[in-house]
């Protein structure tokens, strides 16, 4: 009678867990296309300026690297222990601890290391960006960030 219980207890767990993938080449076709026109006129105009295959390439090279945001998937996943952003290259691990404020807006919501609004948190910060999923994921980032915050609070005030 053991199974029962080892169920509910995964379905508390899978609860508290939220993983999504956002791929915004697929949101917006229509600026996805303008984009690579864009990419390749920009290497086209780099191939008969400098009259080098290497150079076209690497433009388009560099070209895609800077927008591999917005080409490949990004999956990211919410856990009660902290954030983690899967790239196509890269694996990125965060705790909450690590996180002071939020700050959503209609993309997606911003994690900022600082309490009050800085002009570094947007290089020291991290961004999640939603899939039609913009209460949930903003409601489990508050409560985590709030409950760090009130321990806080707590900790200063001598409080247990």
């Amino acid at each position: 009678m053991e199974m029962p219980d080892e169920r509910t207890e995964h379905a508390a767990q899978v609860k508290d867990v939220i993983e999504w993938t956002c791929h915004p080449v697929k949101r917006r076709p229509l600026v996805s296309a303008l984009v690579t026109v864009f990419i390749f006129v920009v290497v086209v105009i780099v191939y008969y300026a400098t009259m080098s295959r290497a150079l076209g390439v690497l433009a388009g090279v560099i070209m895609l690297g800077s927008l591999a945001k917005f080409y490949f998937p990004t999956i990211y996943r919410l856990t009660p222990e902290g954030i983690t952003i899967k790239t196509t290259l890269q694996t990125l691990r965060k705790e909450w601890s690590m996180y002071r404020s939020c700050y959503p807006d209609k993309n997606g919501i911003l994690l900022s290391p600082f309490v009050h609004p800085s002009r570094l948190e947007n290089f020291r910060g991290t961004y999640l960006m939603f899939a039609n999923n913009c209460d949930e994921v903003t409601a489990f980032v508050k409560t985590h960030i709030g409950r760090k915050i009130e321990s806080e609070t707590q900790d200063e005030k001598g409080e247990p």
